[in-house]
Formats: C-alpha cells, sequence, structure tokens
C-alpha cells in the first residue's frame, strides 16, 4: 500500500468532517488567515490533525460544543502539518501559551487570544469533556446566537 495515498485519504477525510460541522478552513497565504482572524467578534479556532485524539476527540468536540445558546462568531480550522503557512500565522496568534501542538482550540477576540483548550487538556479525555470545556468559555466570552 502506498503510504501517501493512505494519509491523503485521512486528511481529505479529517477536512471533510470539520468543514460539514460548519467550520471554514484557513489554507490560504498568512495575509487572508490574518484577516479572518482579526475580524471583530469572537473566533473559534480549530487546530487539526491526523493524530487519533482529533479524530477521536476533537473533531467530534467541535461538532458538538457549536449547538449551544452561546457560540463564537466565526469557527474556522487550520490543518497542522498539511497547510504549514496558515497554521503557523494562526499560531502567531496563542501568545502565552506553550508551544502548540494539535489539536486544540484557540478562542479569540477581535484578534487577540482569550482562553486555548491545548492538547493535554483533549487526549486522553472525552468528547464530552471538551465540549463542556469549550462550551465553558462560549459562556464566559460568547454572545447568544
Amino acid at each position: 500500500m502506498d503510504f501517501n495515498i493512505f494519509m491523503g485519504d485521512v486528511v481529505e477525510a479529517a477536512r471533510k468532517e470539520i468543514k460539514e460541522a460548519g467550520y471554514t478552513e484557513l489554507q490560504t497565504p498568512p495575509e487572508s488567515v490574518e484577516e479572518t482572524l482579526e475580524k471583530e467578534g469572537t473566533t473559534l479556532v480549530m487546530v487539526n490533525s491526523t493524530c487519533g485524539c482529533a479524530g477521536g476527540v476533537a473533531r467530534p468536540a467541535a461538532a458538538s460544543a457549536i449547538h449551544y445558546d452561546k457560540r463564537p462568531n466565526q469557527l474556522v480550522t487550520v490543518f497542522a502539518g498539511q497547510d504549514r503557512e496558515a497554521t503557523e500565522k494562526a499560531r502567531e496568534y496563542f501568545k502565552g501559551y506553550a508551544p502548540p501542538s494539535s489539536p486544540s482550540f484557540a478562542l479569540l477576540k477581535d484578534g487577540e487570544i482569550l482562553k486555548m483548550v491545548e492538547r493535554h487538556e483533549i487526549e486522553g479525555h472525552s468528547p464530552v469533556e471538551v465540549v463542556n470545556k469549550l462550551q465553558q468559555l462560549f459562556d464566559a466570552y460568547c454572545e447568544e446566537v
């Protein structure tokens, strides 16, 4: 089996899953990422990956958490290891947090980091636990929809 063909299938499935959940993929030049993340209001950034905790915990949590009374104005995703420029640009906004890893979530307001749900808060946890963490952030920082 060609490993690159297999990984391409995994990547495409991961991209499709998060887009179907309502997130906009940022694959574009850094300037477009900057423009998107600096929009007025709150933005949830999901740093996607092909690891098991992304597929088994983070993406399901990302899809479920947004069905809530409060939620961010924008839902976006970058794909670590795939869309390198876009991911690096997004990570520049995660100031004050340990070197970023994936999967993770960052909540920004007007381009400034508010909080993150880091990999260590995802790996080894259930999707429901991560949904609860995200919805606590939504309660604290987001408007009702």
